[in-house]
């Protein structure tokens, strides 16, 4: 059972913290969105490596801004936290829930989106009673609940456990990516298209697309979504050895390193496969990188990859319920939840009602991708409400010593007031066009029905939140009239 008396332990280090964000970010953002965006925004073409590169932008201001407030609040809840203590608890509520949200729901679409890659290691195995048993959709929901579940039990376990699993994990993943990335270096367009006539009597007509501003901006938002996984590094503060020193190093480590993975393997694959092709097949099917490659590789090489794409999709799981579940257990600690969510187990030192509820709203991510038909909506309300997260996290690097100078004064990276301001504005600027262009995307879309804009989506579980916010804080203002005093302290 979870006791509220007992404690989060810190005692993930260094690489623990850095492997959280390197397996929150590497998984679909990688082996399936550079991809499948061929569908969700189509014309990109061939610019989908350009848009990736200035996707990183705001991603790497949002990471400063991080570093920035993570040393000066090495806390569990990150995000919350930081609002709710340079801005008001209100816009920190709205900034985590955001937040919690959208990863959630994402979450549940990874669980989703990584039974594809197994379907496609039954074809390449030639088991294809099998691969015809994964694709239908019962089988898939079911085998996305059961995936999901089962690392939900990882978390409660505890972050031993969790460590052993996940950086093992993390560096098979790289490994299997970095087969990927000689793979696709290795053979040229025109040795992929004479294996497509060869194995399958297709030829595709290489037309070319013009550039245009409008698609290319579309596309650089949603694959700043790739870049987002940093932040859960930010929500173990209250795990970390050393937290100080080893949150902003963590989180410099991993969006470098993952960067470089993600340009590195995106620029190999449509190396080798003309995005023509992508482009077709992403119109009748769900693509993954691995799956694109195996036409063309040798049998065992293809095998390798697509093991390695369906490991990085499931690595993503564990350092993602742990970041969203430490979001529901700050907001607990805080009152702004029901305390009985702040609850820690005796033993394992985890929040599990926290965990438990995090891992419920998931689910509801893998039924939202099975009847939406395209887990691209779960991706569209993760940008959004990342996005205007990292606003945010850049509003509250200005804001902190204005309202919480004793806080402020803490900050050991960038202290610099001059620096910070530079980061900020030019985050901030970013951001705030990537929001407008995305939601100017989702809005003028055409779709079957309103739900399936995730800008109105948000907008109602957002109002939904500041309603249960607004309730909570009614409640505690009786008990304690003094709340602004309270929130300005670390708890």
């Amino acid at each position: 059972m979870s006791s509220p008396s007992s404690t989060l332990n810190r005692s993930l280090g260094l690489v623990g913290l850095t492997a959280t964000g390197v397996c929150s970010m590497i998984g679909a953002s990688i082996y399936v969105v550079p991809f499948m965006i061929q569908r969700n925004v189509p014309g990109i073409g061939p610019y989908v490596l350009p848009a990736f590169l200035f996707a990183s932008i705001p991603a790497i201001f949002a990471a400063l801004a991080y570093s920035i407030l993570a040393s000066a609040m090495p806390r569990a809840g990150g995000s919350y936290l930081y609002a709710s203590r340079a801005l008001h608890p209100f816009w920190g509520f709205v900034a985590s829930f955001s937040q919690w949200f959208g990863l959630s729901i994402v979450i549940g679409v990874i669980a989703y989106v990584v039974i594809p890659f197994f379907r496609d290691l039954a074809f390449a195995l030639d088991w294809t009673v099998l691969a015809a048993w994964l694709d239908q959709g019962l089988v898939r929901v079911v085998l996305s609940l059961v995936i999901l579940w089962s690392f939900i039990g990882i978390n409660i376990l505890g972050l031993t456990f969790y460590e052993r699993i996940l950086i093992p994990l993390m560096v098979l993943m790289l490994v299997l990516g970095l087969v990927v990335i000689a793979g696709g270096l290795s053979y040229t367009q025109e040795e992929f298209l004479a294996a497509l006539a060869l194995k399958e009597g297709r030829s595709v007509d290489l037309i070319e697309v013009p550039f245009n501003w409008t698609t290319f901006l579309s596309a650089a938002a949603i694959l700043f979504s790739s870049f987002i996984g940093f932040d859960s590094i930010a929500q173990a503060g209250g795990e970390a050895k050393n937290p100080v020193r080893n949150l902003p190093r963590a989180i410099g480590l991993a969006i470098t390193l993952v960067g470089l993975f993600y340009i590195s393997f995106t620029y190999a694959v449509y190396h080798t496969v003309p995005w023509q092709i992508v482009a077709e097949e992403a119109l009748s099917k769900d693509l993954t990188a691995a799956g694109l490659l195996t036409i063309l590789l040798p049998a065992g090489i293809g095998i390798a990859i697509l093991l390695g794409a369906a490991i990085a999709l499931l690595n993503d799981l564990p350092a993602m319920i742990l970041s969203v579940s430490r979001l529901v257990f700050a907001w607990a600690e805080d009152g702004i939840f029901p305390k009985s969510l702040a609850g820690i187990h005796p033993k394992f030192h985890t929040p599990v009602p926290a965990i438990l509820l995090s891992g419920g709203v998931s689910s509801l991510g893998i039924l939202g991708s099975h009847f939406a038909g395209d887990f691209f909506l779960g991706i569209d309300i993760m940008v959004t409400s990342m996005l205007v997260n990292f606003i945010f996290m850049c509003l509250s690097v200005a804001w902190l010593p204005k309202r919480n100078p004793t806080l402020a004064q803490q900050i050991t990276i960038f202290p610099n007031k001059l620096a910070r301001a530079i980061i900020v504005g030019i985050g901030s600027v970013f951001l705030i066009c990537f929001l407008v262009i995305h939601t100017y995307k989702d809005l003028t879309s055409s779709v079957d029905a309103w739900y399936f804009h995730s800008t109105w989506i948000w907008l109602i579980v957002m109002g939904m939140a500041a309603l249960l916010f607004f309730t909570r804080w009614a409640k505690l203002k009786k008990t304690n009239p003094d709340l602004l005093e309270k929130f300005s302290k670390l708890p």
